[in-house]
């Protein structure tokens, strides 16, 4: 199976204020480069006044697209550092931008460095990474008489519940990663007695909490 790909799963930001000096991190996913160049032309727009706006991104499974800038800082202590946050986390497809507005006391380089990697840091982990992996979004509707036995089992198992919809039955949304889903219909099978009706959708890359140990 193939290594699943780390990112985040919606856009998000933080701020620190280290010796006077604002630094707000933004983060979002991004699927091209043109992408990314639009959302750091976004941040740049909303903060003209900041004295920089220093930027990093990575594009691709792989890492293939991988740039920063520094936006007046001096060189090797903004984009790049960012930048290696973002390897060292594995953190594919996003975009980070660190916004400083400077407070009148000066950091020296080692300074700047730990201000804008521990500003990219922090507001990927308070972002929450997710796994991307090949998955199956799956509709399966049940009788009424049937939810309760199926919610409580569905609780401790790796499916993930999307969504759910009251008509004369009840129809769930649930991601099924693509190798569990063969697993999912013996699941399904021995919760309901094969008394299901189930629409299977095309595998796409969908995001999954990271397990932790």
């Amino acid at each position: 199976m193939a290594k699943p790909l780390i990112t985040i799963k919606e856009a998000h930001s933080i701020e620190n204020v280290i010796n006077k000096s604002r630094f707000i991190a933004y983060i979002k996913p991004v699927h091209s480069e043109d992408e990314a160049k639009s959302f750091i032309n976004e941040i740049k727009s909303k903060h003209k006044d900041a004295t920089h706006n220093c930027s990093a991104y990575t594009v691709g499974p792989e890492m293939n697209i991988q740039k920063a800038n520094d936006d007046g800082e001096p060189s090797g202590t903004a984009g790049i550092p960012m930048l290696e946050i973002l390897k060292k986390l594995d953190v594919h497809d996003v975009c980070v931008v660190v916004t400083r507005y400077f407070g009148g006391i000066k950091l020296g380089g080692g300074g700047l460095i730990r201000a804008y990697s521990g500003a990219v840091r922090d507001v990927i982990y308070d972002a929450g990474r997710v796994e991307l992996k090949e998955a199956v979004p799956v509709t399966v509707t049940l009788s009424y008489d049937q939810t309760g036995k199926f919610e409580y089992e569905l609780a401790s198992t790796p499916y993930i519940l999307r969504n759910q919809f009251y008509t004369d039955k009840v129809s769930y949304q649930i991601d099924v990663v693509k190798e569990d889903y063969e697993a999912f219909i013996h699941f399904l099978n021995r919760i309901t007695a094969g008394n299901y009706d189930i629409e299977k959708e095309d595998i796409k890359l969908l995001p999954f909490d990271i397990a932790t140990t």
